[in-house]
């Protein structure tokens, strides 16, 4: 009988530091400290050394794909929109087609100047406009009351060799070609600076 309880003492001796050597060669695992529990558990009513109070907010993680807040006073390292940003833009028309199938884009800003540009964006003229021709413009803008204009005016005849527009206003953007050009965008048109450089 004592040889039967030698044996059976010895297995748990050797279960217990099996255990032991699972958990870290013997050492106890440490214990957090009062008031906090252990990164990923929640605190369980009851538990000693374990706070249910919640945790402060911290700052927002700025890892990969989350941009960071500047707080308060902090400087803010967007870019400050140019000049030719379209806020400042009172109306930009891009003509495409025609015979020669070449594209033009006339940019007028809310002080009357406006600039050419070519097909690739290149600078092919600029000036500005009047007073006379700039309230004119700003009036026939108005009067062709963009909110209320079709997204896409296509429904007139074919024209070949003839042009398509597309006009951007307001917020607005409306599409049309010739022989489809609504009688409001056709005055804007006509209020424009030439597309073709002199």
């Amino acid at each position: 009988m004592r040889a039967v309880r030698a044996v059976a003492a010895v297995l748990l001796a050797t279960v217990a530091l099996a255990g032991c050597d699972a958990g870290g060669a013997g050492s106890p695992a440490p214990s957090p400290p009062a008031g906090s529990a252990r990164p990923g558990t929640a605190g369980t009513a009851g538990s000693p050394g374990v706070s249910n109070a919640p945790t402060p907010p911290g700052p927002e993680p700025t890892g990969p794909g989350t941009p960071a807040t500047p707080g308060p006073g902090a400087p803010s390292s967007a870019p400050s929109p140019g000049p030719s940003s379209a806020a400042e833009r009172l109306v930009t028309v891009t003509r495409s087609g025609g015979f020669a199938g070449r594209t033009t884009s006339v940019l007028v800003k809310g002080d009357g100047s406006w600039t050419r540009l070519d097909g690739k964006a290149r600078r092919i003229g600029s000036g500005k406009l009047s007073p006379e021709g700039l309230a004119k413009l700003r009036a026939v803008l108005a009067a062709a009351d963009f909110p209320r204009l079709p997204r896409v005016a296509m429904g007139g005849p074919t024209i070949y060799d003839g042009f398509t527009y597309a006009f951007v206003h307001g917020g607005y953007e409306v599409a049309t070609k010739d022989g489809s050009i609504p009688p409001g965008l056709a005055d804007v048109l006509s209020a424009l600076p030439s597309f073709d450089a002199p």
